[in-house]
Order: structure tokens, then sequence, then C-alpha cells
């Protein structure tokens, strides 16, 4: 066995047993569409490895592959384990994770972490065996964009770009203490990180800020990105992604959603996720503003690298 950074002429070999990974719940994997863009050279806040099993280099006998990226300068994130089904229940996971671990203690990580949808069983234990806990659980809501959104709202609530109202609500919030700070990265998407005071005044700086208030803060959030895929059976959809969304009752959530469908259709996106912490409380003020739910959670796994 060789843990060693894929390459190139990696790709047929890794492209054969990642292809087809969730078949059984009529989605591809992602990985042979990003594989090259993982293995860019010369890029030092990311590692992909992988586990070769033959005898020569390149080899059909990829037994696994992961990547490692870095956030922040203590924050690193695991994505992508993938273990051919030749391979799996051998301990490859267990190996490879751990060198991955390696390679982020030696940038200065003192957390990494991971993402996992609530249905994958499998790559919950798996995370658990090879050194992940529990950390958060949170769940997209999906607004409609909606120009019109609320403009006939009674509501007294306006909304402005105030960065530093915005940190105030979300340091003292206790949707912050439930997501332990964590909110969608601003660069690496499908990833949590700590939320900061200056990303939020790059939102605001960018008019991606979006703070509802009356006569005091009541709620915020800011968009990090838009995309567009084109999805089997479905013609291309554009997306618009919000880090976190936090408000104080359910008639500031009403206001904020409403930001969002404006700001989503000023933006062309055609569908929305905004990331909320999982709670029925906060889960049924989304509801109660007639704004769409993810079916079920995801949970966000944590590794203490110290």
């Amino acid at each position: 066995m060789e843990i060693r950074p894929a390459r190139p002429e990696d790709y047929d070999a890794v492209a054969a047993f990642t292809r087809d990974t969730w078949a059984d719940r009529d989605g591809s994997d992602y990985i042979p569409d990003i594989y090259h863009d993982w293995i860019a050279p010369d890029d030092p806040t990311q590692a992909t490895l992988l586990v070769d099993m033959g005898d020569e280099t390149p080899s059909d006998d990829i037994a696994a592959i992961a990547q490692m990226v870095m956030l922040s300068e203590y924050e690193a994130w695991a994505q992508g384990m993938r273990v051919a089904p030749a391979y799996r229940e051998q301990g490859i996971a267990t190996t490879l994770t751990h060198a991955l671990f390696d390679w982020a203690r030696e940038q200065g990580a003192r957390r990494a972490r991971n993402m996992i949808h609530s249905w994958n069983m499998p790559s919950l234990a798996n995370a658990r065996h090879v050194g992940f806990e529990p950390g958060v659980e949170f769940r997209w809501a999906m607004p409609e964009p909606d120009a019109d959104a609320g403009r006939d709202s009674e509501s007294d609530y306006r909304v402005g770009d105030d960065a530093d109202a915005a940190w105030a609500l979300w340091t003292g919030s206790e949707m912050r203490t439930k997501l332990s700070g964590l909110a969608l990265d601003p660069d690496e998407s499908w990833a949590l990180s700590e939320l900061t005071r200056q990303r939020l005044h790059d939102a605001a700086a960018d008019d991606r800020l979006f703070v509802v208030a009356d006569e005091r803060v009541a709620g915020f959030t800011h968009r990090v990105r838009t995309y567009t895929r084109e999805p089997e059976d479905e013609g291309e959809v554009t997306w618009a992604e919000y880090a976190v969304a936090a408000w104080t009752d359910a008639d500031a959530c009403r206001a904020l959603m409403d930001a969002i469908r404006r700001d989503a259709a000023a933006v062309g996106a055609d569908r929305t996720r905004v990331l909320v912490p999982e709670a029925l409380g906060w889960l049924s003020d989304v509801a109660l503003a007639r704004s769409d739910l993810a079916e079920e959670p995801t949970f966000v796994m944590e590794a203490d690298l110290t």
C-alpha cells in the first residue's frame, strides 16, 4: 500500500470506482467532474491523496481517494473519501484519513471537519471510526426567488447592510451557539468554517449582506455564491447560496426570507439554499415564512487535531 498525491494519469482509475457512487440514489458522483481541479499543481492549501495498491505507477489498482483543504489558519475540511468496492472493510479509509490529518497538522490546523448527509449511514459510521466526532446539524431553507416578495407587506422591517450590527446579533445569537459559529465557507463550496466579522464587511462591500431591522436588528444573511449546473433530465439551473441565516423571531424570519427571495431573483437565480440550524423552533419559523425546506438535515463531523 502506497499513500501518495493524486496525479493526472490516475484519472481513469479513480473515475472507474467513483462514477457510480450514488447510483442507488439516482445521482452521479462529482469527483470525476472536479478531479483535475482537485490536483491543481502548486496549491499549498489542499492535499488530494490516494491509496495505490499496485507495483507500478500509474496503476489501475487505486483503492481510495480523499482530499483535505485548509479553510483558515486553523480549520481544515475533509471531503471526497471514496474507497473502491474491492478494498472496503480493510482499514484503508482509516489509514488515508490519518495521513490527511497529519498533513493538516503540518499546515497548522487544530480542527478538521467534514459534511455527511443524514441518510448516509455508512459514511457516518466510517467518520466515527476514523476519528471524527459529532459536530453540528443544519438544514437547507430554500425560499423561491421572487422579485416582488414582501413588497405589499405591512411589516415595519427594513433591509440594510450594517456589518457590525449583523456581527453583534450573531455573537449573541442562540443560532450561532447551535452552529458552533459555522457558516458556509466563501471559497470552498460545500464546506463550513467559522463566520468572521471581516466576511460580513466583505459581503456588505459587495452588496451581498442583508440585515433586517425595525427599531433593532432582528436578522441577517449574506450571499456567498451563485453557480450554474445542468442536472440530468433538467435544463440549466442557477443557484444562489447564502452562508447562514439568523433571526430573532418569526416575523424577522419572514422579512429575511423575503429579502433572500428578492436578491435571488435580482441575480437571476432559479433556486436558493440558505443554511439554518436544525431545531424545531427555527425550522417552523422558516415554514411559517412559506419557504421550502430540505427533507433531511445534514451533519458536520469534527476531529480535534491538537
